[in-house]
């Protein structure tokens, strides 16, 4: 890990860790402000589970995930995690602000501001494969590499496949002569012995 990144990952995930930690502490009021997802959220889930237990539970994975990322473990994971969860307290945030003066107004956009740059660097640290190749990336060789070798192995059984047959063809054409030579042998020994018998039935009769 390079020295910016050591540094940089702790100060990126403070924000997150003291979020969560505040979110875990205060369950009911994270309850209430999250409650139009959260009651959402427990609707579609097979159980009924209570919107303080999922309160709890969207605060714990965003400060499990905050200490992750500064212990730099599993950073990628991490940082998606907290991406979607700072998204989505971002927007509670936006809808449930009051916005009765104008100052409220003005700290409600100064705090979407905020949420929005957080977002865009744990999304840019999200994609930080600190110099290794990418999963994406990794794969896209090997489905390279394995179509080289496809393309290679195909090449060779085609060369193979004709050096096979124009092998067969040449012993064919090899037994075909000798099949020839031998019956034009056999021919000719057959005629020589015709021949012989001939004349010594020939030399029998004068006898």
């Amino acid at each position: 890990m390079s020295v910016v990144r050591f540094l940089a990952r702790p100060l990126l995930a403070s924000s997150f860790i003291v979020a969560g930690a505040d979110k875990l502490k205060n369950a009911d009021a994270t309850a209430e402000q999250l409650s139009p997802v959260l009651r959402r959220a427990a609707d579609a889930l097979p159980i009924r589970v209570e919107e303080k237990t999922l309160a709890r539970a969207v605060g714990a994975t965003q400060l499990g995930a905050g200490l992750l990322f500064a212990l730099g473990k599993a950073p990628r994971f991490s940082a998606s995690v907290l991406a979607v969860t700072t998204a989505l307290n971002t927007f509670v945030e936006w809808r449930t602000a009051d916005i009765g003066s104008k100052e409220l107004r003005s700290a409600r956009r100064a705090r979407l501001l905020k949420n929005i740059s957080l977002v865009g660097g744990v999304l840019l640290a999200s994609v930080d494969t600190a110099g290794r190749p990418s999963l994406a990336w990794r794969a896209q060789q090997l489905a390279s590499d394995a179509a080289k070798q496809a393309k290679t192995v195909k090449a060779d059984a085609a060369k193979t496949a004709k050096s096979v047959r124009v092998d067969a063809a040449k012993a064919a054409k090899s037994v075909r002569a000798d099949a020839t030579k031998a019956a034009k042998s056999v021919s000719a020994d057959a005629a020589k012995a015709a021949k012989t018998a001939s004349r010594q039935l020939g030399a029998g009769s004068h006898a």
